[in-house]
């Protein structure tokens, strides 16, 4: 099986490439498709980078003709969709480069499924487009979609052009929900990583708000094990949400992290709340576990020890990542015969 990974060098993308070829070793072909925005990087990958199997090409989603040459040089079966601008706070900034990537890029995507007849696309989403919850309820594959910001906004589009590919052209699609990821490679402008870095360098650790918010977590081999199993026997048109089944508040969550690594409370620092800043999120995947046999098998407790222990045994990744040298081994490693 040949399968195109896009955004195959983001955090969740990497992750789930490793975990293909642990899985199937020599039975699977990748082609890892991600323009290398600044969540791109290319370390994620260096235990696989020099497998026969393994391919990489730098081309952005929105760019129909560049993906289509991909589709002509390789013989590509499955895309599992990875590729999105991902990060709330920068959507709120400026929406526009969100709807370029995640609308207009997936819509190039599934156009280009269709024309070269793959045989399985798997759209992989948030939670997010679920909107918020308040105390009580978990989100359901039938719950409203009503997001909240242009990042969920743009994601519930893409969504929906997804599944419209099956409902029109009878693409072989399936769509991923799934709550917020933690794990290692996690760039580190998302909560426990921020966290965990500046508490190894002792400083303030900002927190929206008065860190109420609630939110489900799940680990990243979690999440990968999940995607696979759509890829492998997910139903065309279906959506699956996945979630941790572990609830915390962020507050609750920045202090297990300041404990793990013996560092005082005093360095939480509350800033101003995040605009349309969602209250809850928490997820019913019980659709996955009747109908793929998935659960979540890592607790929060465990799979946040060894996060931080992670970052701890690798703040030289850490280092590349917030001095920018991390772009350097594109550039030495890819200088020549890929394409650009």
């Amino acid at each position: 099986m040949a399968i195109m990974v896009t955004g195959g060098a983001g955090f969740i993308g990497a992750n789930y490439i490793r975990y293909l070829f642990d899985t199937y070793g020599q039975d699977v072909e990748v082609v890892n498709v991600d323009c290398l925005t600044y969540a791109g990087n290319l370390l994620n990958l260096e235990s696989v980078d020099q497998l026969d199997q393994y391919h990489f090409a730098k081309v952005d989603i929105s760019d129909r003709g560049a993906l289509d040459a991909i589709f002509n040089q390789y013989s590509i079966t499955e895309i599992v969709h990875f590729a999105a601008e991902s990060h709330v706070d920068r959507s709120i900034m400026d929406g526009s480069v969100f709807v370029k990537t995640n609308v207009l890029g997936t819509e190039n995507l599934l156009s280009l499924a269709k024309e070269h007849r793959v045989e399985r696309f798997v759209h992989v989403s948030t939670d997010e487009v679920y909107g918020a919850l308040g105390e009580d309820g978990l989100f359901t594959e039938q719950s409203p979609l009503e997001p909240t910001s242009p990042y969920s906004a743009s994601k519930t589009a893409s969504d929906l052009l997804a599944l419209s590919y099956y409902r029109t052209y009878g693409l072989h699609v399936s769509v991923t929900r799934c709550s917020n990821n933690y794990g290692p490679y996690q760039f580190p402008e998302k909560l426990i990583p921020l966290m965990v870095a500046n508490a190894l360098d002792d400083r303030p650790l900002p927190v929206y708000g008065t860190g109420q918010n609630v939110r489900d977590w799940i680990f990243v081999t979690d999440h990968c094990r999940a995607v696979d199993r759509v890829r492998s026997v997910g139903q065309a048109g279906e959506v699956y949400n996945f979630g941790g089944q572990s609830e915390m508040r962020n507050l609750d969550v920045v202090k297990t992290i300041l404990n793990l690594l013996n560092k005082p409370e005093s360095l939480i620092e509350f800033v101003q709340d995040r605009l349309g800043h969602d209250f809850r999120y928490a997820i019913d995947f019980s659709k996955a576990q009747r109908e793929l046999d998935w659960v979540p098998t890592v607790t929060f407790e465990e799979g946040l020890r060894q996060t931080v222990d992670w970052y701890v045994t690798h703040t030289s990744w850490l280092d590349a990542v917030r001095d920018g040298s991390y772009r350097d081994y594109y550039r030495t490693q890819y200088s020549k015969g890929i394409p650009s």
